[in-house]
């Protein structure tokens, strides 16, 4: 049987009892960079250990395949949630076409913990009743028309690298640049860091953040002076 699971958005304890499970018991488990190594080091001793770095996406795809006519149980541990810009559905895809059992058991999506984790609700009464997500990781490919006017919150995953370009189609199709924006890198980690500014200052103020990384838009992010975590540990940057 192939698992595709949820490892959360960085925090080990994120993860669900399921997924733990899972992990733990796992004859191979094939595992992202972004995993927590703590989840990785709970796998049985005998466990194979496949990073999915070293393989392409259709090299993943394949193994697993591979690894399901075998009769192996596998656990493909994936950051944040397989369904959620995971590329989840591919891999399932391809064991459907190869006639393999396989379970999807959902994570904690980035998507509100990793907000939540900088003080930051995605959706709060009267400021934001919606939320529209989006990858930056191809600028050409966002609709900035659709973007610039949708109302509530806008989470950008895979942006920190488009932030300029992000930023500068938003405003040209209607967004105020002085909309309330954020940068979350490292959610939910102790190496967490925030960057907050008006939109059109976003860039400038998140240049010494790293990947991985959270981009927030909207009103909601005001709210993160009142309900940030003060015994979190983390560096704000702006």
């Amino acid at each position: 049987m192939i698992h595709l699971v949820g490892a959360g958005p960085g925090d080990p304890g994120l993860i669900t009892a399921r997924g733990l499970e899972l992990v733990r018991t796992a004859e191979v488990l094939v595992y992202d960079r972004l995993v927590s190594p703590e989840l990785v080091a709970e796998a049985r001793d005998d466990a194979i250990l496949v990073p999915r770095d070293a393989h392409e996406q259709s090299g993943v795809n394949e193994l697993l395949v591979l690894l399901g006519r075998e009769g192996y149980d596998v656990v493909r541990l994936k950051g944040g949630d397989p369904f959620v810009f995971g590329r989840g559905g591919e891999e399932a895809l391809a064991l459907v076409e190869a006639g393999l059992e396989f379970e999807v058991v959902p994570g904690v999506s980035s998507l509100s913990a990793v907000p939540a984790s900088a003080g930051i609700p995605v959706t709060h009464r009267g400021l934001s009743s919606q939320v529209t997500i989006a990858s930056g990781h191809d600028v050409g490919a966002l609709d900035f028309d659709a973007l610039g006017r949708v109302d509530g919150t806008v989470v950008l995953f895979m942006a920190l690298g488009n932030l300029n370009a992000i930023a500068a189609g938003l405003i040209a199709c209607g967004r105020d640049p002085q909309t309330p924006a954020a940068v979350v890198s490292a959610g939910s980690t102790p190496a967490q860091q925030v960057a907050t500014a008006p939109l059109a200052e976003l860039a400038e103020a998140a240049g010494e953040l790293e990947s991985p990384a959270l981009v927030v838009i909207g009103d909601v992010v005001k709210l993160r002076q009142f309900l940030q975590n003060e015994t979190r540990q983390e560096r704000m940057v702006a």
